[in-house]
């Protein structure tokens, strides 16, 4: 990213004074498999995250989301949570993305709906 580019946008990454910020006061907690890393104050509540790529907040894993949020003390890099064996991997949100997920008669899916059955009339003009 060039370096206007960092001082005056924060959707596409981290800002310059995100960055100052960062570099003078921040301490390294861990980083989830996305590449994101977090970070805290060293002298103080303060967490955040400097996302890889795209900045969005549903590419944050539970653990680090309750972490960051102050649920847990520790950070899933010094106590991991437990997994259970019904749990699913996480994923961020797909919405705009190629990934999405369109219902059936969506008009992204052909527009073709399932016809109405039982009593449904549509309404017709007279």
């Amino acid at each position: 990213m060039s370096f206007l580019s960092h001082m005056f946008t924060w959707w596409s990454d981290y800002t310059i004074g995100t960055m100052l910020f960062t570099w003078r006061k921040g301490e390294t907690v861990g980083t989830d498999d996305q590449g994101n890393r977090y970070y805290r104050e060293k002298k103080g509540e303060r967490r955040w995250v400097l996302y890889n790529g795209e900045v969005e907040a549903s590419r944050i894993p539970p653990e680090w989301h309750a972490w960051l949020h102050h649920m847990t003390d520790a950070p899933p890099s010094e106590r991991p949570l437990p997994t259970k064996i019904w749990e699913k991997e996480h994923l961020p949100n797909l919405t705009g993305t190629a990934g999405a997920y369109f219902p059936p008669g969506s008009l992204n899916e052909g527009g073709q709906r399932r016809h109405a059955t039982g009593d449904y009339e549509a309404w017709q003009p007279e």
